[in-house]
């Protein structure tokens, strides 16, 4: 006979809810396999996945999610009428299941990423309409690295099912940001914010403990909190995924957290119905409250020392930043020989770039506490996303902040040349918008310096408002300002100037590079992305002695230079193979000029007043 079922809300605020645990790892380790494509058991082996169910239930799940996970269209290439077949069925086995023991059936949905933002908002509407059909009125959004589409997807529920409950879950590392770069309670704020979602919490990657203190990172939260961790974290043994969590250890660590506040509680990766049976067992003459307490986070803000560098560039003193390419050997003296040159010059900061054009350099952010330390001289390291993931970005942030460095370029960077795929892998985890906002995240919430993070803007770009379009973006995810590509063309002037007019919030550091041969020129404008170098100035070059081609590219720049002043607001000078002496050159003949220029306005402005 059917048991009667509490309303789930009510449910919650008289007592914790325990899900069930994990339904991949543990139909793996039933068959043998590895537990990929699980969902279509719902169709191929239907029996034993409601086996599954009903051995969650005797352990004392009160709710149960449907084997759907990763039934989408992107999983299952485009073909809809097997994602339907496979979440009806799915449904079916679930709702037959739990009908006996009163238990509540989740709909079960995965993340979709990789997509932009309006597919996977169809892709979620896709889902959640197989569902709606078949009669889900419960649904848990699971695993998530982002609030992508799961706001929007959630409205659409409660539009066609009012009663509906929605439950999200994100999957955040110990440190407390997903792998899109996001922070946990962040995600958590957004999502609680929106009014179409009625419990929210965090899942998989974890064991007990570490989803226990992103709990108490969190402080106070006006939505039911849910905690489903791994049953510890996984070994892999002879290809095999193994977790080793003892199940008296997850039941005790979850009650503990459900004593503290937390209202729905389950399993994830590993956890079996031996996990969920020892949870219901330490829960059995607990208490339970649904209002989370108030939580603290211990972490102090740091507190920056100034950037003279962006200082000036507030002020509107229009600073000289000066490009370096790292050495590609492990001796960095010529590199340090050419900054200590341009810092008597007048530079105010040296940036330096990571693995230009994907060729392994030395590192720019070591590099970067050298010049630092040893000159006093303010580094801006370039950070790509191509060589590192997030654990790396992290580490190089820290050591950043502890180095007292606090500007740097966010680029997406150049691809592995085709050639070399093979050997050397990209990692590309973020783009540079989304580092960007990683970088701004990490700082307000106090665990490194809050950084001033600046951009790469294609001035050279021949559809450039796509360009301006993608800058936008940019400044909505926290850059604050860009560095040019040079401006060697009127065409990149006239781009230069829409952008000043576009981007009027945004800092703006105009680039110049010197061209110093014909066959520079010639190699840049064909090989180089990016950089567009118009034929006048290429044919200026023709004939030319490197001394006669020295004193045309000093002279060229500091026109340039003079040409774009009123568009930018600071200029950014790269370095032609190493010819530090060269850019020292320019670096002088601006200011000279604009001591000259300066000491015009000084004298005008006395006549005035006099």
């Amino acid at each position: 006979m059917a048991q009667e079922r509490m309303d789930i809300r009510e449910h919650i605020q008289k007592k914790p809810l325990v899900f069930d645990g994990g339904m991949g790892t543990y139909y793996g380790q039933k068959t043998h396999t590895c537990g990929k494509g699980v969902e279509l058991a719902n169709i191929e082996t239907p029996r034993l996945i409601a086996e599954i169910h009903a051995e969650y239930l005797r352990a004392g799940a009160q709710a149960i999610k449907t084997n759907t996970f990763a039934a989408n269209r992107i999983v299952y290439q485009g073909d809809a009428e097997m994602v339907r077949r496979i979440v009806r069925a799915g449904m079916e086995i679930a709702a037959r299941a739990a009908e006996s023991a009163g238990a509540y059936v989740f709909a079960d949905i995965g993340p979709v990423s990789g997509l932009p933002p309006a597919e996977i908002i169809e892709e979620y509407r896709f889902l959640a309409d197989i569902f709606l059909t078949a009669g889900a009125r419960y649904f848990l959004f699971e695993t998530n690295s982002s609030a992508e589409g799961l706001i929007e997807t959630a409205a659409h529920i409660k539009q066609v099912c009012p009663e509906a409950f929605v439950l999200t879950s994100f999957s955040a590392f110990p440190g407390g940001y997903t792998r899109d770069g996001f922070f946990a309670e962040e995600l958590v704020r957004e999502v609680a914010a929106c009014g179409y979602i009625d419990a929210v919490g965090f899942n998989c990657v974890n064991g007990v403990q570490a989803m226990k203190e992103l709990v108490e990172n969190l402080g106070t939260c006006a939505l039911p909190l849910s905690l489903m961790p791994n049953a510890g974290h996984p070994l892999v043994v002879d290809g095999r995924t193994i977790y080793e969590s003892a199940p008296d250890y997850f039941g005790e660590g979850l009650a503990a957290a459900v004593r503290e506040g937390v209202a729905i509680v389950g399993g994830c990766c590993g956890t079996t119905p031996a996990h969920i049976h020892a949870l219901c067992s330490a829960l059995a003459g607990g208490t339970h409250t649904a209002d989370a307490a108030q939580r603290t986070r211990g972490a102090g803000s740091l507190v920056p020392s100034e950037s003279a560098f962006f200082t000036a560039l507030a002020a509107g003193k229009m600073p000289i930043a000066v490009e370096l390419d790292p050495p590609d050997t492990g001796n960095a003296d010529k590199f340090m020989e050419g900054a200590r040159e341009l810092q008597a010059a007048g530079v105010h900061a040296i940036t330096i770039a990571d693995n230009p054009i994907a060729r392994a350099r030395m590192d720019a952010a070591m590099l970067a506490g050298r010049v630092q330390r040893s000159l006093g001289l303010e580094p801006i390291p370039h950070m790509t996303c191509r060589d590192r993931n997030l654990n790396a970005i992290t580490s190089i942030l820290l050591g950043l902040s502890a180095e007292g460095v606090h500007n740097m370029i966010a680029i997406t960077g150049d691809p592995i040349p085709t050639a070399e795929r093979d050997e050397v892998k990209s990692v590309y985890q973020f783009n540079s918008r989304k580092l960007s906002a990683f970088i701004k995240s990490l700082g307000e919430r106090g665990t490194v310096v809050p950084f001033h993070v600046f951009g790469a803007l294609n001035v050279n770009a021949k559809h450039f408002p796509s360009q301006l379009g993608l800058a936008k973006k940019k400044l909505e995810a926290g850059i604050t300002g860009f560095f040019t590509q040079p401006v060697l063309s009127e065409r990149a002037k006239e781009n230069l100037r829409t952008a000043r007019d576009t981007l009027p919030g945004a800092y703006i550091l105009g680039g110049i590079m010197p061209v110093v041969s014909e066959r520079n020129a010639r190699f840049m404008e064909s090989e180089i992305t990016g950089i567009h170098v118009e034929e006048r100035i290429i044919n200026a070059y023709h004939g030319l002695s490197r001394e006669e081609a020295e004193e045309l590219g000093v002279r060229l720049s500091l026109e340039m230079a003079k040409d774009i002043e009123p568009y930018i607001d600071g200029y950014y000078i790269i370095t032609p193979f190493a010819r530090t002496a060269l850019v020292a050159r320019i670096v002088k003949g601006i200011m000279e000029r604009r001591a000259v220029k300066s000491a015009v306005l000084n004298c005008n402005i006395k006549s005035a007043v006099k």
